[in-house]
Formats: structure tokens, sequence, C-alpha cells
């Protein structure tokens, strides 16, 4: 497995379990509705504290053709309880604080009271994921799939998505609590549902070196 080559790695050991046991017992105190808690980073002292360090940053840095900056954290809490399956898809979609009118930039939506909007190929390229595991990610509680090298077909289409993944390996991101799953936003992606009752707690991380036009930023 190689980042350059496969657009994924797994980091062991990046957080330690004192660092996620503070970020359990804040996330604790909150009630998380379908699963997920978005804009962890502002709501969560711990993890803003983790993602917004400057061991993150600078690591996020080394991925990036410039200086890093958080876009976004979702912490996603999957258990038998609040399950779910994830199809072949890719992230491509950013949320910003302003509607731009720029080539390229489209379509928009708005979620959550948040614009989002599907940029060029060009900014996600510019994009980092980490996905910080707070539990061991297993098969059983719904680890991540890949399929390696699947960012460097660009933005695809769905019909072509479901083409491609018929026959391209993919690879099941089992790893253990405390390491870091780095991948392009736009590799393909997926996740079954999780069959044991050990949750599986991710903290998903998006950093950007793509600089924003004066007055809108990352929301």
């Amino acid at each position: 497995m190689s980042f350059k080559d496969d657009g994924f790695e797994i980091l062991d050991g990046l957080i330690s379990l004192n660092e996620i046991e503070v970020i359990k017992s804040e996330l604790s105190g909150l009630e998380c509705l379908g699963g997920g808690l978005r804009n962890a980073e502002k709501r969560l002292p711990s993890v803003a504290k983790l993602v917004e360090s400057k061991f993150f940053v600078d690591l996020a840095s080394e991925y990036l053709p410039a200086k890093a900056r958080i876009v976004r954290s979702i912490l996603f809490i999957k258990s038998i309880e609040n399950n779910w399956f994830v199809a072949w898809h890719q992230d491509k979609t950013v949320a910003v604080s302003v509607k731009m009118d720029k080539p390229g930039w489209g379509p928009w939506s708005t979620k959550d009271g948040v614009l989002h909007v599907q940029p060029p190929i060009a900014v996600l390229e510019q994009m980092i994921t980490f996905r910080i595991h707070l539990d061991d990610s297993t098969e059983d509680n719904g680890c991540l799939k890949v399929v390696p090298n699947s960012h460097r077909g660009g933005i695809m289409p769905q019909d072509k998505i479901q083409d491609y993944t018929k026959i391209h390996r993919a690879v099941s991101c089992v790893a253990p609590a405390g390491s870091v799953l780095v991948m392009r936003p736009h590799i393909l992606h997926s996740s079954s549902k999780a069959i044991s009752h050990q949750p599986r707690r991710v903290l998903h991380v998006e950093y950007s070196s793509y600089q924003l036009p004066h007055g809108v930023k990352w929301a």
C-alpha cells in the first residue's frame, strides 16, 4: 500500500489512547442524531485541539502543494443501533461560506443551512482526508473500503462508478484505534453495515491548500 501509487495509506499510532478517551468523554455528553456529528471541531474542544494542532496541519501539508488549512470535520459513529450501508461514491463537494459565480463550481446546494458545492477537480486534488480511528476499525463494524488508484479517473458519473467497481479490486481498511487512514477525497470508497456490537467511531477531517477567493471561507 503506497499513497503515491494508490491514493491512500494507513499510518499507525498517530494519536494516543489518552487523546482518544478525552474525545470519547466529551462526545458522551452530546446527542449525535443519525450516527454523526458535523463540525466536530466546533463542538468538541478535544477535537479542535487535535485537528488544528501543528502536528496534524504539518502532516496534512506534506500531502499537499502548500500549507494545509482545515476544511471541516465530521465524527461518524456506526454501531448496531446507528447502522448504515454506504454505496460506492466519491467525496466531491465542499462547504463554503458564500456562493460564488466562479467557472467550474457547481451544482450548489444547501445542507443544514450550509452552502455546499462541487468544485473543479483541481480543487479536490489540493485536498486530503484524514480518517482518525477512535476504535479498532474492522470488517465486522463496517470499516471503509477503497478502490486503489481510482482517484486518477477524475470525477465519475454513477454508472461509471458501478462499472469501475465491478472490475477493480477493493481493499478493506482494517485499522487499529489511534491510526489514521489518509486518502484522496475523490478515491472511490464505501462501507458495509456493522454486524458487531463494537462501535466504529471515526473522526473524518478534510484539509486543503487551495486558496479560496477573498471573503470566502470554508464552512
